[in-house]
């Protein structure tokens, strides 16, 4: 399953170039994440292009040795100088000081974090709890939920308003996907 997964999230032009372009980047421990990877496949399955609705592409680094907003910001401008042709909004996010603003811009502490792997681990859903590089796809929960469209919430970052929204928010193009409040017990959504 490994293998269909990064054949599938390479036919996005996009996520497929960001990952030549791979050491340019230059971002320690780093991570192509999030909807880019997991919406181009429910866009393959629901038979739309592999770029429709996605709003944007984020990376995930890790950099102990600077918190600041302008250390994270200087890699930004790299980042969008090596793929300011592909013309997408590229978002880059320093997992090691994801715990400074977290709290206050979605209203929940958040942890210190030791990796980048540990941010994706905390993605609202468990199945989009999911990273690639050039040499690691990391999916600390599988694929198989992902590639079943079952949306449930993750242990680590149970913030059932933050889910709902972000269930609703995919639901609106992905009618088909399923949510779950429990691994037993699908809930009945119209």
């Amino acid at each position: 399953m490994q293998e269909r997964f990064r054949n599938d999230i390479l036919t996005n032009y996009n996520n497929r170039t960001i990952l030549e372009r791979w050491d340019a980047l230059a971002l320690p421990d780093g991570w192509l994440v999030a909807g880019c990877l997991f919406q181009t496949l429910w866009n393959l399955q629901a038979g739309r292009t592999p770029e429709a609705d996605i709003k944007d592409y984020d990376l995930f680094y890790f950099d102990g040795g600077d918190l600041s907003e302008e250390g994270e910001r200087s890699v930004q401008a790299r980042v969008d100088e090596v793929l300011l042709d592909l013309g997408v909004p590229i978002e880059v996010s320093n997992q090691a000081r994801v715990h400074t603003w977290y709290e206050s811009y979605f209203g929940h502490p958040y942890q210190q974090l030791d990796n980048a792997r540990s941010g994706i681990d905390r993605f609202l859903i468990s199945a989009t709890c999911v990273g690639i590089n050039p040499n690691s796809l990391y999916a600390p929960n599988g694929l198989q939920m992902l590639y079943d469209g079952i949306l449930t919430s993750n242990s680590l970052t149970p913030h059932i308003e933050l889910f709902d929204a972000k269930v609703a928010s995919y639901r609106s193009r992905w009618p088909w996907l399923r949510v779950m409040r429990t691994v037993n017990a699908p809930e009945c959504s119209n």
